[in-house]
């Protein structure tokens, strides 16, 4: 049975104190569904997260990782260093960081390949801009991001490999995306998958959707069938808003 994933990407947000705060209001929160909970707070602060949540029911995980295991990388952060402060999980290939930072494929499959090395659970994240949306390219450029960065390993890796479809035309552009679109989505990346390595991976594997998911809107997107959670970012800032969403299941 494939779980059910509530992530929230904390972005370049939260001083220590802010953390702090933020911290304490989502340990006064009471968890309703089974999905899993995870908050990706900034590298400055992962430790003081990890003490914080060690005993709760929320994992502390990290927005990046070089692929490197260390060297010459200044600013960089590897993925034997994450789990030195009990990070078990990180997202990579975020589309901020496709954008900002120049990431690509190539560069994201080798992240991928460092992150399960070191054991580390990767949420594995991909999605079409605008204008692929609108010329009615995005199912190819979404099969060719996963295939780029994912589809050179065995079936076996995919047990610690979790999937975030971001339709980034639907993030601050003003363009909203239907709950059927996620689904549509969805369903085409599960196929995708399918495809390549079967129905046991096609249906043990999450796929989250990061299309601005909200309280009042994510009851009805986690109730696609091939919708199995969300990666958050605003509304992760704020802890009745983030666990209202996780009690959506």
């Amino acid at each position: 049975m494939r779980k059910q994933i509530v992530a929230g990407n904390w972005k370049m947000n939260n001083d220590l104190a802010q953390t702090e705060s933020l911290l304490t209001a989502l340990k006064a929160q009471t968890k309703t569904s089974n999905a899993e909970v995870m908050v990706a707070p900034t590298y400055t602060n992962l430790f003081q997260a990890y003490q914080a949540l060690k005993e709760s029911d929320v994992e502390v995980i990290a927005q990046n990782m070089h692929f490197a295991e260390n060297g010459a990388y200044t600013g960089e952060i590897s993925a034997s260093m994450l789990k030195s402060v009990g990070v078990k999980t990180v997202i990579l290939g975020h589309s901020e960081r496709r954008e900002y930072f120049g990431e690509t494929d190539a560069i994201l499959a080798k992240k991928v390949d460092a992150a399960l090395a070191n054991d580390l659970r990767t949420i594995f994240c991909f999605g079409e801009v605008l204008a692929d949306r609108k010329s009615g390219n995005h199912e190819a450029v979404v099969e060719s991001q996963i295939k780029n960065a994912l589809f050179h390993l065995e079936a076996s890796p995919f047990k610690n490999i979790v999937l975030a479809y971001e339709p980034v035309w639907a993030i601050g552009t003003g363009e909203t995306a239907s709950p059927e679109q996620a689904q549509d989505m969805h369903a085409f990346i599960r196929k995708t998958l399918n495809d390549k390595y079967g129905a046991d991976v096609a249906n043990s594997v999450s796929i989250l959707y990061g299309g601005s998911v909200k309280p009042n809107n994510a009851q009805e997107i986690f109730g696609k069938p091939d919708v199995d959670g969300g990666l958050i970012g605003g509304a992760a800032l704020n802890a009745d808003d983030f666990f209202a969403i996780v009690n959506a299941f």
